[in-house]
């Protein structure tokens, strides 16, 4: 991730280079040869859009790198429900924190531990978890993530809502420190 400073930094010296191929350009008459010889002010404001255009591009693939980093506990968290592992349920999981589910309008609150041992028990149906298009919002150590989801049994999906997520990271890895979610039965892919 490029930081705040450094990526100014960049947009400084992507301008300044734009600014110096304008000038070349404008005092040399610019290309005399070749196809692109009728408009040497479009060639370089070209050059200028495209080096813009590429430091645009490695930001947001920087801020991407980020967000995978946020959503991997929660990954995680869901492989570890779909092999009903309470170890590897609770792995990703910050200690003590807890969960509040609400059922028709009903709030019920859970332990991650107890939570863990709930869907970590063997059985006989396959369960798994899946967001969509998760909103990811990162301040230094603190993140959250709002998501729509499906809980499936069996691949038929049983309840959907939305998942609110909220991580910490420390010694660089991020945990999930609670997490907050809707549920209902009135799901389209039902």
């Amino acid at each position: 991730m490029i930081s705040g400073s450094r990526r100014m930094v960049r947009v400084l010296q992507v301008a300044i280079l734009a600014a110096s191929a304008l000038d070349f350009f404008s005092m040399t008459g610019g290309l005399k040869s070749g196809a692109m010889n009728t408009r040497p002010s479009r060639f370089a404001s070209f050059l200028a859009s495209a080096a813009v255009i590429a430091l645009a591009v490695s930001s947001l693939q920087a801020t991407t790198v980020e967000q995978q980093a946020v959503l991997a506990p929660i990954t995680a968290l869901f492989d570890g429900m779909t092999k009903r592992d309470p170890e590897a349920i609770k792995k990703p999981l910050l200690a003590d924190g807890t969960m509040v589910l609400m059922r028709d309008g009903k709030p019920a609150q859970m332990t991650f531990e107890a939570f863990a041992a709930r869907v970590g028990r063997p059985g006989t149906t396959h369960i798994e978890e899946k967001i969509h298009n998760p909103l990811v919002r990162i301040d230094r150590d603190l993140a959250v993530v709002w998501a729509p989801f499906e809980f499936l049994i069996d691949g038929k999906v049983d309840h959907c809502g939305t998942d609110l997520f909220n991580l910490v990271r420390i010694d660089g890895k991020w945990l999930i420190a609670s997490i907050a979610d809707t549920g209902r039965k009135d799901c389209l892919g039902k």
